[in-house]
């Protein structure tokens, strides 16, 4: 494998069909990593005449731009490998690939956060004190009205009879 050196940003041509697929999401995600830790993965650039064409690592190259960087982490590699590498690159099947670790991600991503989620909701519900309504209706609840209400029966013939008297029945 080369070894990296370092190029001019300003002498690094980006053929227009990669300039379109620039995320600029990406971009700034980069840029801050390479504020924190540096350039870690060199871009791939080839020889064209006497100027050099980015053959990979577009976003990388967009971050050290946005940053105000002049130089850029790189390696040269042979026409034949570029050449190569656009045609893997360029292919239905890598980018059906690319959609489907994508959406894979987006998916873990969403299942972990759902399982977060519960673990939460499981914490919160174990250390509230439980809430349970009494189910004793007025008659059985000792601390109800004392006496009876209208339509309770009677506990006794005696309080029948009281009953019936009052309301004008006859017994």
């Amino acid at each position: 494998m080369p070894k990296p050196e370092s190029f001019p940003i300003e002498k690094i041509f980006v053929p227009t069909k990669q300039k379109k697929t620039i995320k600029p999401e990406s971009v700034a995600e980069i840029a801050e990593s390479i504020l924190d830790i540096g350039q870690q993965a060199p871009i791939s650039v080839r020889l064209d005449g006497d100027r050099l064409v980015l053959v990979e690592g577009l976003h990388r190259l967009e971050a050290c731009k946005a940053l105000g960087e002049t130089t850029i982490l790189g390696v040269l590699v042979p026409a034949d490998l570029a050449q190569h590498k656009a045609l893997l690159s360029d292919g239905p099947e890598v980018e059906a690939e690319r959609l489907k670790m994508a959406r894979l991600k987006q998916l873990r991503l969403e299942r972990e956060a759902a399982e977060a989620s519960t673990a939460a909701a499981k914490r919160v519900n174990a250390t509230e004190a439980p809430r349970t309504r009494s189910t004793q209706g007025a008659r059985d609840n000792p601390k109800a009205s004392p006496g009876r209400t209208a339509k309770s029966p009677p506990k006794s013939l005696s309080a029948w009879i009281t009953q019936q008297k009052g309301s004008g029945g006859r017994y």
